[in-house]
C-alpha cells in the first residue's frame, strides 16, 4: 500500500511538472502583453473635435493662433520642429492642435479642428461623417463673425444655424439619442452652483438641484454646444470714428446677439488679434479639458464693449433688458424662431462668410416678415445700401449727387462757346471782348450818356445820388457840385493886386468841381453802397 502510494505520488508530480512548463511561458507572454496594453492605454490622448464655421482663411488662422498661447507655441517648437499645417483654402479644411498642461510638459488632449467658410448645403455630406455617437460628446461648434461687417451678423448666424439644423436632422437614431443626452447635460451645467470651469459635465446629483430654465433659454437646442466668436473688436473705435456709431448701436448689436444665442444655449466672446483673452479657457472648458495645475475661472463681462464674454447658462432676458431700455426681447426671440425654420428658402447671401474679396450681388436672401434678421438690419444699416438707394433714386429722376465733367472736356466745350460768341460779335462789328464780358449794352449807354448834353441826368437815373462822408458829416455830391457852380458863375472878379489871388480862387473852384465830377463818373458802386441820410 505504501509503495503503491509512493508510485502514484511520483507519477502525479512528474505529470503535473510536465504540464506546467508551457503554462508558465504563456503566462509570461500574457504578462508582457498586459504591460504593453497598459502603457498604450496610458499614452492614449483624449480626442476632441471643433467645427469652425465662417470667416475667411485669414481670420480662421487668427482664431487658431488665439487658441494657442505663446508659451504653448514655444513648448511645441521645442518638442516638434514645425507647427501643424493648416489646410483651409478649399471646402472643408483641417488641422490639429495639442493642448498642453500649465507646465507645458504633459499633453492634456488633442484637438482635431475642421474649418468651413461657406454655409452652402452642398457641404453637408462632408460634415456628416464627423458626427458619430462617440464623437458627439467631444465636439464643439464655433461660429466666427467679424467686426468689419457687423450689419451682416444675424444673417450669417441664420444661415449657419439652418445648415446645422439640416445636418443634425439627417443623422441616424443613435446620434440623435446621444445629442439629446449631451444637451440635457449642457442645460444643467453650471445651474446648480457649479461653474463652467468644473470637472466637465455635471453629475446627476448636481442636475437634481439645478435651477429651472428661464424664458427664451434653450428653446432651439441644436444638439451640440455652440460658441460665437466676434473677431477684431478693435474695429469698434473705427466704426465710432468713421461711421458715427454711438453707444446705442453697440448695445443694440449686443442685445440682438445675446437674445438669439440664448435660444441655443450658446456662449459669446469678443476678441482682438494679438491681445490675451479668455478665449482659450472658454474653448477648453466647453470641451471638458481642465488642467490639474492651474484652474482659471471664467468671469462674464458685458461692460467693456470690446472685451465681451457671455458664458453659457449665464445670460437671461432680465440681464439683456438692463443693457439698454426699449429693447423688445420677446419680439426678437419669436422672430428668430421664424428665421431659422427649415421651411424658409435657404439661399445663403454672398456676404454670409464675411469675405470682402467676393463680388457682392444685389439679390439678397428673402427676408422673413417679422423676423429678427429684418429688425436687426433695419436698426443696424449696411452702408452699401445707401449707395444702392442713391442709384435707384437716380434711375427715377431723383439725384442726390451730380456727376461733374472732366476738367479738360469742360474747358474744350467752353472754348467752342467762346469761339461762337467771338465770331458773332465780329460779324456785327462789335467789340468781342465786351460781348464776352456781357457789358457792351450797359457800357454803350454810359458812354452815350457821358457824351450827351443831358448825360448827367441819365447817369443820375442809373446810379442815383452820390454821397460820401467828410469829417463825420454826410455830404451830397450833387448838392455840393451845384453850389460850387453857382458860386463860380456869380462870383465877381477880384482886383489884380495882390497878384494871383483871384486866379488861385478860381483854380480852387475848378479843382473842387473836377473832383466832385470825377466822383460822379466813377460808376454805380459808391452810389448804391452809400444810402441817403435818413433812408430806411
Amino acid at each position: 500500500m505504501a509503495a503503491t502510494n509512493r508510485t502514484s505520488t511520483y507519477t502525479q508530480v512528474s505529470t503535473s511538472s510536465d504540464h506546467d512548463r508551457p503554462k508558465s511561458a504563456d503566462a509570461k507572454k500574457d504578462m508582457w502583453s498586459s504591460m504593453l496594453d497598459s502603457v498604450a492605454t496610458g499614452k492614449h490622448l483624449p480626442e476632441k473635435n471643433i467645427l469652425v464655421l465662417g470667416g475667411t482663411p485669414e481670420s480662421q488662422r487668427e482664431f487658431l493662433e488665439a487658441l494657442s498661447t505663446d508659451d504653448s507655441r514655444r513648448a511645441g517648437d521645442r518638442q516638434n520642429s514645425k507647427q501643424p499645417p493648416i489646410a483651409n483654402s478649399f471646402a472643408l479644411g483641417y488641422t490639429y492642435h495639442d493642448v498642453l498642461d500649465a507646465d507645458h510638459e504633459d499633453i492634456l488632449a488633442r484637438l482635431s479642428i475642421y474649418l468651413l467658410s461657406d454655409p452652402s448645403p452642398s457641404f453637408t455630406p462632408l460634415l456628416q461623417p464627423l458626427l458619430t455617437p462617440e464623437s458627439i460628446p467631444n465636439t464643439l461648434i464655433v461660429v466666427l463673425l467679424d467686426w468689419s461687417q457687423p450689419w451682416f451678423w444675424l444673417r450669417q448666424l441664420r444661415d449657419w444655424i439652418r445648415l446645422l439644423r439640416t445636418l443634425l436632422v439627417s443623422l441616424d437614431g443613435d446620434c440623435k439619442e446621444k445629442m439629446e443626452e449631451v444637451m440635457i447635460s449642457w442645460r444643467d451645467r453650471g445651474r446648480g452652483g457649479n461653474s463652467l470651469d468644473g470637472a466637465g459635465i455635471s453629475s446627476t446629483a448636481d442636475s437634481d438641484v439645478s435651477l429651472p430654465l428661464g424664458p427664451g433659454e434653450w428653446e432651439e437646442a441644436l444638439g451640440l454646444p455652440l460658441c460665437v466668436v466676434c473677431q477684431n473688436s478693435d474695429r469698434i473705435d473705427m466704426l465710432e470714428r468713421e461711421s458715427s456709431w454711438k453707444e446705442e448701436e453697440f448695445d443694440v448689436v449686443l442685445q440682438f446677439l445675446r437674445t438669439v444665442l440664448l435660444k441655443h444655449g450658446s456662449s459669446l466672446i469678443y476678441t482682438i488679434p494679438s491681445v490675451t483673452s479668455p478665449l482659450q479657457s472658454l474653448i477648453h472648458s466647453s470641451l471638458g479639458i481642465h488642467s490639474l495645475l492651474k484652474r482659471q475661472p471664467l468671469k462674464h463681462n458685458v461692460i467693456d464693449r470690446d472685451k465681451v464674454l457671455v458664458p453659457p447658462n449665464w445670460d437671461s432676458w432680465g440681464k439683456i433688458r438692463v443693457l439698454r431700455d426699449g429693447f423688445d426681447v420677446e419680439a426678437i426671440n419669436g422672430g428668430w424662431s421664424l428665421d431659422i425654420e427649415e421651411s424658409n428658402d435657404f439661399a445663403p447671401d454672398s456676404h454670409t462668410n464675411g469675405t470682402e474679396s467676393q463680388t457682392p450681388t444685389n439679390e439678397h436672401a428673402p427676408q422673413v416678415s417679422g423676423g429678427a434678421v429684418e429688425a436687426f438690419e433695419e436698426t443696424i444699416r449696411d452702408p452699401s445700401l445707401d449707395a444702392l438707394q442713391a442709384t435707384s433714386a437716380e434711375s427715377n429722376g431723383y439725384k442726390l449727387e451730380v456727376d461733374s465733367l472732366d476738367t479738360q472736356n469742360f474747358l474744350a466745350t467752353q472754348i467752342e462757346v467762346l469761339d461762337k460768341i467771338r465770331t458773332g460779335a465780329d460779324s456785327n462789328g462789335m467789340d468781342s471782348s465786351r460781348v464776352v464780358r456781357g457789358r457792351q449794352l450797359s457800357q454803350s449807354r454810359v458812354d452815350d450818356g457821358d457824351r450827351s448834353p443831358t448825360g448827367e441826368g441819365r447817369v443820375s437815373e442809373h446810379i442815383g445820388p452820390v454821397q460820401f462822408n467828410m469829417g463825420g458829416i454826410q455830404v451830397d455830391a450833387d448838392d455840393m457840385l451845384q453850389r460850387l457852380r453857382d458860386r463860380q458863375s456869380f462870383q465877381t472878379p477880384e482886383p489884380e493886386t495882390p497878384m494871383g489871388s483871384s486866379a488861385d480862387g478860381k483854380n480852387q473852384n475848378e479843382a473842387l468841381a473836377s473832383f466832385f465830377a470825377g466822383l460822379m463818373k466813377r460808376g454805380g458802386g459808391s452810389a448804391t453802397s452809400s444810402p441817403r441820410p435818413g433812408a430806411s
